[in-house]
């Protein structure tokens, strides 16, 4: 597994989770606030550029980063968050090991499957794949993300380097992923957040979340849209973070 680290070693542990499409530097800003503290681990998800696997489920993504935090972490982490795919990813890790972490920060997680649009994803992605490669369609999916502009050349450079297969297999995960029942068995304290202007699976998504694990907590965000929490607004994302782990 690649990883990209921020902060001393040996330090209380942060590992936060990129968004399906996106990489580690949807964090940077977050990661350099946090590093002042923390160590803070970014893997690269599977099938994303720059890892070194295909992606093949959720399920075996995050089995590979338990693995990772059992060889190189100690076993468990001071905190554990995930954006999107990447919450799926932190969520389906504390269903396998529920005390991976000491605290989960969730963004915007859908766990309530869209068979639908699962269904209809490869045909289209298949479509449209080659239009990835150009700037202005990339400008214009990149503007509809909300992304900071300044993330604008990594967005493009890496995006355009996912392959056809890896991009079809982990965005139909993330339509398909259901949360595990074994969830609520985990001793981590879990927080979840989701913006006022996702849609509303997404919101609905954070209530089960929060219903389904007893040691949890909610906040539904005014104004904020898919993944804007952490990547355009890191600082409020960072002293969040801070709070939680009692480090501010």
């Amino acid at each position: 597994m690649k990883t990209v680290i921020f902060g001393k070693k040996n330090s209380d542990t942060g590992m936060l989770l990129h968004g399906g499409g996106l990489s580690w530097w949807g964090y940077r800003r977050a990661a350099e606030i946090l590093a002042e503290r923390y160590q803070v681990v970014l893997p690269i998800l599977d099938g994303h550029t720059g890892s070194d696997r295909n992606f093949t489920s959720i399920e075996d993504n995050a089995a590979e980063i338990i693995r990772f935090i059992d060889n190189e972490l100690g076993g468990r982490v001071k905190l554990l968050g995930g954006l999107s795919l990447g919450g799926q990813v932190a969520l389906e890790m504390l269903a396998q090991r529920g005390d991976i972490c000491e605290n989960a920060v969730i963004e915007s997680a859908l766990v309530i499957p869209s068979q639908v649009t699962a269904a209809l994803l490869p045909s289209s992605l298949k479509m449209s794949y080659g239009l990835i490669k150009k700037e202005w369609f990339a400008r214009k999916q990149f503007a509809s993300l909300r992304i900071p502009d300044e993330l604008f050349e990594d967005y493009f450079r890496d995006t355009k380097e996912i392959s056809l297969e890896n991009m079809t297999a982990f965005l139909v995960a993330n339509q398909k992923y259901q949360l595990k029942s074994s969830v609520k068995d985990t001793s981590a304290r879990v927080y979840v957040f989701a913006g006022g202007k996702e849609i509303g699976s997404v919101k609905r998504s954070a209530e089960l979340i929060h219903s389904s694990v007893k040691d949890s907590a909610i906040k539904i965000l005014d104004g904020l849209y898919h993944g804007e929490f952490s990547m355009r607004y890191a600082e409020r994302y960072a002293d969040k973070i801070m709070d939680i782990c009692g480090g501010k």
